[in-house]
């Protein structure tokens, strides 16, 4: 996408304004999207994007620009002008960019930019929308969406690095409202992977249906969450959106670096019960949170964060490397070439245990089983969180007897990895989007079901 002979020069040019790094950050990003609206199509969009980003090192300093020309003149003005305030004589010397060639862990068949398959699209919506409203006549609106994009990169710095990747991203998005003439609630559900089109062959249209519209209608009539400390039984998949916001984030050097986490200084130490084992893997394959390269040009790796209990690696992008002294793990990513990286997450999960779900449910007197996680907010730093419960039943004396609505879960992230005594076998992941300092990017989170014995839940009565 950039004549390599461009790069270099540009490359040079930063170092003779006395940078100690300098990176070009080339993108070409395809998408195209579907929506249907109870049924029928309401939207149908496509778009093609290109720009090229310019991260240069004085020391610890960053500085970023970007640019959408290829023009070796406009590059090199850029970069001056990021260097203005900075400029110094010459101290780092480039060496001489050779292209690798990476294997790509993550095949496709169906790429957007082969063809975007509008048609098929709308029939595999109209199939869950069919589904969905064939439950109740309580559904009152249904929005299904199917999003697809192709993402190429081409990296270059001034220590040689020149690298390529696609990356290939498909999710069916799923949303249904129901309610009762008083009362109103929603169900959802977006499984997501990093590969084409070929990716709706793996997902059944009456299942996604089902799960949706049970959500939707689970909470029409439902009787009030108890209020108070009680444990929580926290279903897979979805559930480890929690781990995600409250634990991950504090283990990205972003934070670590600057001392904002509160696990900054407990590399080694025991931070969660001894049946918790996490990792952050971008090496599986075409999962929502993979990529062959981070945004840096680093080979991703599986990164053990957790091993029984005890913090044994933190998420470390180049910057942070360097602020930290810990070695890189293939997590610098970042939303786009307007955005600069920093350590994100990839593929983020709690590790299955030995546990059934049966035996958790049956170990609790009185409590909560949230079968499936909403949104929710954290406070950086301190990983304080307050999570709403998306689908939730109550537990008496080891039964599940009723369900329940306005669930919430409120703790902080190394409390919670402290309170976990059951870790299930049935692990299950779940895409989303996670958005930071480098803007939005895809990561998938995940778990086993897993109970945890004592936690703040706040719901709809005392």
């Amino acid at each position: 996408m950039l004549n390599p002979s461009t790069a270099k020069s540009v490359i040079d040019h930063a170092l003779f304004l006395g940078a100690d790094f300098a990176e070009l950050f080339v993108e070409r990003h395809h998408s195209g999207n579907v929506e249907l609206l109870s049924g029928e199509v309401d939207k149908v969009s496509s778009g093609i994007d290109f720009g090229i980003g310019i991260r240069l090192f004085f020391g610890h300093k960053v500085l970023y620009g970007y640019t959408n020309s290829r023009d070796e003149e406009q590059l090199k003005k850029v970069t001056s002008l990021l260097c203005a305030r900075d400029k110094r004589d010459q101290i780092a010397t480039a060496g001489p960019l050779n292209l690798s060639h990476l294997n790509d862990k993550h095949p496709v068949s169906e790429p957007l930019s082969s063809d975007q398959h509008v048609a098929d699209k709308v029939a595999f919506l109209r199939q869950v929308d069919t589904r969905i409203r064939a439950e109740s006549d309580k559904i009152a609106q249904i929005i299904g969406r199917v999003g697809q994009r192709e993402q190429q990169v081409e990296i270059f710095n001034s220590h040689g690095l020149h690298v390529t990747d696609t990356r290939h991203y498909t999710r069916i998005a799923a949303t249904a409202v129901a309610t009762n003439g008083e009362e109103q609630s929603t169900g959802f559900d977006a499984p997501g992977a990093l590969t084409g089109w070929e990716f709706h062959q793996d997902i059944d249209p009456v299942e996604m249906g089902e799960r949706v519209a049970r959500q939707a209608l689970v909470k029409l009539g439902a009787q009030a969450c108890p209020s108070g400390e009680m444990p929580v039984v926290i279903g897979n998949g979805f559930g480890g959106v929690i781990f995600h916001e409250a634990c991950g984030h504090l283990l990205e050097t972003t934070s670590v670096a600057k001392q904002a986490s509160v696990f900054h200084d407990q590399m080694g130490e025991m931070i969660a019960s001894p049946v918790v084992s996490a990792v952050d893997d971008g090496t599986l394959a075409n999962a929502w949170g993979s990529i062959n390269i981070d945004d840096e040009g680093m080979e991703t790796q599986h990164t053990q964060l957790i091993k029984d209990g005890k913090l044994t690696s933190f998420m470390v992008d180049h910057m942070g490397s360097l602020k930290t002294g810990y070695a890189r793990t293939g997590s610098g990513r970042r939303e786009s070439y307007k955005f600069a990286p920093t350590s994100r997450m990839r593929n983020t999960f709690i590790e299955p245990g030995n546990d059934s779900l049966d035996a958790m449910i049956g170990s609790m007197e009185r409590g909560i089983y949230a079968k499936k996680m909403g949104g929710g907010s954290v406070q950086p730093g301190t990983g304080e969180f307050n999570f709403a419960v998306q689908e939730a039943y109550l537990v008496e004396d080891g039964q599940i007897t009723a369900p329940l609505k306005s669930a919430t879960l409120i703790s902080t992230g190394p409390k919670v990895l402290k309170e976990i005594s059951m870790v299930g076998k049935d692990l299950a992941l779940a895409a989303g989007m996670c958005g930071s300092v480098s803007g939005a990017v895809p990561t998938t989170v995940g778990q086993p079901a897993l109970k945890v014995d004592n936690i703040l839940v706040g719901g709809g009565n005392a």
